[in-house]
C-alpha cells in the first residue's frame, strides 16, 4: 500500500516537472521506490499463499506483466495524444493508486517457521552466510545482465538490417504475446515435473541465451519472427520458475528479506546490460556482439544453476503446515470479538 502511494505521488509531482532532474527525482526515486515496495511484497506473499501449486501460481500472476506490455503501450500513447504529456502522467499516478486498493486485498498469513527463522537482521545475516543462496543471486544477476537486451535494442538491430520502426516494433508485441504464453505452460509444467525446479530454469534459460545469441546470424523475416517466438516464450517461462526456486532454497520463512535481497542484486545485472551492449554496438558497428555476449550471460547463469543443492536429487520443499494447508480464511487471524465468541 506504502508502494502504490509513492508511485502514484511519483507520477503526479512528474506531471509538473520543470526539467530532466525533476524527472529522476519524482520518477526514478519516488515512483521506483514505490514499484520496488509493490512488486517484492506481492511475490512474496503469493510464495507463502501456495505450497503445491507455487509455480502455477506465479506464472499465472506474472501474466499481468506480459498483459499491460501488450495493452498499455498503445493506451499510453493514446493519453499522450489526447491530453499531451502532462495530463497523460496525472491519469497515470491515478491509475497507479490503484495499487494501494490491491496491497490493501492481500492478507497476511502466520506460517509454522516463522518463529524459528526471527527477524529481519537474523535472516539477512543467515542468507549472507547462505552459499546455495549467494550462488542462486549470481547465477539470476548474470542472467539478468543479457535478459533485457531485445527489449531495448532489437528494434534498432532491425533498422540496421533495413526494417521499418512500425514492423521492427511489431515483432516485440509478438515476443511479449509468446512471453505470455511461456509464463503459464512454465508454471504448469513447475508443478507437474517431478524434480527440483532448479532444472526447468536451467532449460528455459539455456535456451533462451541460445535464441539470444542466434539473433544476429538471422537475416530473413521468417527466421526473425521464429526467433522472437522463441525468445518471448522461453524468456517469459524462466521467471515463474525462477521465483519459485527461492523458497525451495531458503523456505517460505526468510522469503520476504531473502526475495528483497535477490532483487536489489540481480538488478545490478539489468542495470549494466543495455549499456553494456550499446557500448558494443559503438565498437563494432553492428549488434552482432551485443546479442551474442547477452546469450553467453544466460549460458553462465545456467551453469551456475548446476551448482546449486538437490539440483540432481528432489529438493525438499518447505510447505505450510497446520491450518495453512486448508483454505486461505482458515489462516488468517480473526479479530478479538470473533475470537471471544468461538
Amino acid at each position: 500500500m506504502t508502494g502504490g502511494i509513492l508511485a502514484a505521488l511519483g507520477m503526479l509531482l512528474a506531471s509538473f516537472a520543470t526539467s530532466l532532474t525533476h524527472l529522476y527525482l519524482s520518477i526514478g526515486l519516488l515512483s521506483g521506490s514505490g514499484w520496488a515496495l509493490t512488486f517484492t511484497p506481492t511475490l512474496a506473499c503469493l510464495s507463502r499463499y501456495f505450497s503445491r501449486r507455487r509455480s502455477l501460481a506465479t506464472g499465472l500472476a506474472l501474466t499481468g506483466v506480459g498483459l499491460s506490455s501488450f495493452a498499455f503501450a498503445p493506451f499510453f500513447q493514446w493519453l499522450l495524444s489526447h491530453y499531451a504529456w502532462r495530463g497523460a502522467l496525472l491519469l497515470v499516478s491515478a491509475l497507479s493508486l490503484h495499487l494501494v486498493a490491491c496491497g490493501a486485498l492481500l492478507r497476511p498469513l502466520s506460517l509454522t517457521e516463522d518463529p524459528i527463522v526471527g527477524g529481519p537482521v537474523a535472516q539477512l545475516t543467515s542468507l549472507l552466510y547462505h552459499g546455495p543462496f549467494l550462488r542462486y543471486t549470481v547465477a539470476l544477476t548474470l542472467i539478468n545482465t543479457g535478459y533485457f537486451i531485445p527489449y531495448v535494442h532489437l528494434v534498432a538491430h532491425l533498422q540496421d538490417l533495413g526494417w521499418d520502426p512500425l514492423p521492427a516494433a511489431f515483432l516485440l508485441s509478438v515476443a511479449a504475446i509468446s512471453d505470455l504464453v511461456g509464463r503459464v505452460v512454465s508454471g504448469w509444467l513447475g508443478d507437474v515435473v517431478p524434480g527440483p525446479v532448479a532444472r526447468l530454469l536451467m532449460l528455459w534459460t539455456t535456451l533462451t541465451g541460445v535464441s539470444l545469441a542466434l539473433f544476429p546470424m538471422a537475416r530473413a523475416p521468417s527466421a526473425l519472427v521464429t526467433l522472437s517466438l522463441v525468445y518471448g516464450f522461453t524468456s517469459g517461462a524462466l521467471t515463474p520458475v525462477a521465483f519459485s526456486v527461492l523458497p525451495e532454497l531458503v523456505g517460505t520463512g526468510k522469503i520476504y528479506c531473502g526475495l528483497g535481497l535477490l532483487q536489489m542484486v540481480e538488478s545490478i545485472g539489468g542495470l549494466l546490460g543495455a549499456p553494456l551492449s550499446g557500448y558494443l554496438r559503438d565498437v563494432t558497428g553492428n549488434y552482432t556482439a551485443s546479442f551474442v555476449v547477452a546469450g553467453t550471460f544466460l549460458l553462465a547463469g545456467s551453469g551456475v544453476l548446476i551448482t546449486l543443492p538437490h539440483f540432481c536429487f528432489s529438493a525438499p520443499t518447505f510447505k505450510p503446515q497446520g491450518p495453512v494447508t486448508d483454505t486461505l480464511d482458515t489462516q488468517v487471524p480473526l479479530p478479538k470479538e470473533e475470537l471471544g465468541e468461538e
